[in-house]
């Protein structure tokens, strides 16, 4: 059952990723700005990791929350993909520009996602339900795994980073082949 109440803490923890994800992209791409001029690199560095696994931790709480106490709202199934989308797509686009991201990688992951934006708007607008898969999931913390150790300069990220896109793409796969799955069988109904 889906609640009808909007202001939930589901709702206001995705929220709040919303606003750290430009927080982080900050920290990564204007390092040359007056505020962060004095920082040493390595500590914006360390700042915008933990920005991102509270950021992420947030993911985690928000659907638990949801599902657990039965806040699941409309906004929410909206809000939350979005939030993600913002946030990993921070992450890469500021470690793209910073060297540290292939750009065909990053390429690959912003066309799959806005493709997925625009197919689940669709689906909403059909009434359809595509909610993320279990593969949607997993590719959002291996996305988030990737960026951690993008961040850290850890060994084993580019790996991780082309793992990512390999399982976006087929995650997208799923979207796509569920959407057309469903609203071919609302045609026939």
């Amino acid at each position: 059952m889906k609640s009808s109440q909007i202001f939930n803490v589901p709702n206001l923890l995705a929220f709040i990723r919303l606003l750290l994800a430009p927080v982080m992209f900050f920290l990564l791409v204007d390092r040359d700005n007056s505020l962060l001029a004095h920082i040493h690199y390595s500590w914006l560095d360390y700042m915008a990791a933990f920005i991102f696994v509270l950021a992420s931790a947030t993911d985690f709480f928000d659907g638990y929350i949801a599902r657990t106490f039965d806040q699941i709202t409309t906004l929410g199934k909206i809000l939350d993909p979005l939030a993600d989308k913002m946030l990993t797509l921070a992450g890469f686009l500021g470690l793209m520009m910073l060297d540290r991201a292939s750009e065909w990688a990053i390429f690959l992951i912003i066309t799959r996602e806005l493709f997925v934006t625009g197919l689940r708007a669709s689906a909403i607008d059909l009434g359809l339900d595509i909610s993320a898969s279990w593969m949607g999931k997993v590719k959002t913390v291996v996305q988030m795994i990737a960026i951690g150790f993008l961040l850290m300069e850890w060994q084993g990220g580019e790996l991780l980073l082309w793992m990512a896109v390999a399982l976006t793409l087929y995650s997208g796969y799923e979207y796509v082949r569920d959407f057309f799955t469903k609203a071919g069988e609302c045609d026939k109904a």
